[in-house]
């Protein structure tokens, strides 16, 4: 599991059918989690915003977390975060 801040959105029109009905945000993880990649779409069933610092869970935990099993999903936020002082 990640720490990131949501940067932005995506909208897709065209998309997998498991997937309608999903919002997906770009996530910013904090510099101190980054590893080779600087952003990361994530699936958003708990309603993050942008601005907000967010729990992100990748790979099967993602599936399983958003409840979307057997959906083509790698990385989901699970979680928004209250207090996001000294992650930055």
């Amino acid at each position: 599991m990640i720490v990131g801040k949501v940067v932005g959105s995506i909208v897709s029109t065209r998309k997998n059918d498991k997937l309608i009905g999903n919002k997906f945000m770009i996530v910013e993880p904090v510099h101190h989690m980054k590893a080779e990649v600087n952003q990361i779409v994530a699936i958003d069933n708990v309603g993050a915003g942008i601005g907000e610092y967010v729990l992100v869970a990748q790979g099967s935990a993602a599936r399983i977390g958003c409840g979307l099993e057997t959906a083509p999903v790698d990385a989901a936020i699970v979680g928004i975060i209250d207090d996001g002082a000294g992650l930055e």
